[in-house]
């Protein structure tokens, strides 16, 4: 029917290919790291372990590289197609790595900001950001010791493995979107503490507002891309005794 037709062609429209996909995704994630990093040297002054604002300043780089940036990649590894077939193990630990690299990254990430607000006699943890940002990196650090338990020991059983494996999934998007949040509101807390006395007030909107908002924006396309493919049904790797993975299995062997 003509209904049929154009859901079809609708349907063929939307049907981007996963690889371009995760090039456009891998270059956006770039983009990210490289504006976070630009602000912090050209507007903040810069990087040093001396306890000041410095200091300070490696906390957004590395909360945007690993908690955003490493953390969808890893979350993206089960969508490439190459995994959907052969040994599991290799990309499990390719997952696990990458997720704990993104964790290894937070965790200094959180180490800078204690070291600069204990430096300067600045309280810690008494904003929406820094208990929202807490959360997530604590969330995250169950979600990995717990996912490292159930799917990389070889002696969890196999009905542990799928009674946990819809909550792994889950909460790795939530962790992601709390991870976006995190990082949104504390790019627009930086920008209030700092354009105010000696500089252009924030909203007479100087190009340092322009240049963190917009990265700010950037960073959630990215998070909500991510989000988008995780959720896309014809990109998840299919179950073991489904009709899909039998499908697949049976075209790679002619």
């Amino acid at each position: 029917s003509l209904a049929h037709r154009c859901h079809h062609r609708a349907t063929a429209m939307l049907d981007v290919p996963f690889l371009p996909f995760c090039a456009f995704l891998g270059t956006l994630g770039l983009l990210c790291v490289a504006m976070v990093g630009t602000w912090c040297q050209h507007w903040r002054g810069g990087f040093s372990l001396d306890g000041s604002s410095r200091t300070f300043n490696w906390h957004p780089v590395l909360m945007v590289t690993g908690l955003v940036v490493l953390y969808g990649a890893a979350a993206l590894v089960y969508r490439i197609p190459n995994t959907w077939s052969g040994p599991k193990l290799p990309w499990k630990v390719l997952h696990g790595s990458l997720a704990l690299g993104a964790f290894v990254l937070t965790v200094l990430g959180l180490a800078a900001v204690f070291c600069f607000h204990n430096s300067q006699g600045t309280p810690n943890m008494y904003s929406l950001h820094s208990w929202m940002g807490l959360g997530t990196v604590l969330l995250f650090s169950c979600q990995w010791a717990a996912g490292f338990g159930a799917f990389l020991l070889p002696w969890a059983p196999t009905w542990l493995r799928a009674l946990y494996k819809p909550i792994h999934v889950f909460f790795g998007s939530t962790i992601l979107m709390l991870s976006m949040a995190s990082c949104v509101s504390g790019i627009n807390e930086k920008l209030f503490f700092s354009l105010k006395n000696g500089t252009m007030a924030y909203k007479l909107l100087p190009a340092e507002a322009v240049f963190a908002n917009t990265l700010g924006l950037l960073i959630l396309i990215f998070g909500v891309l991510v989000v988008a493919a995780l959720a896309r049904p014809s990109w998840k790797r299919p179950d073991s005794d489904s009709p899909d993975s039998r499908q697949v299995q049976d075209t790679l062997g002619g």
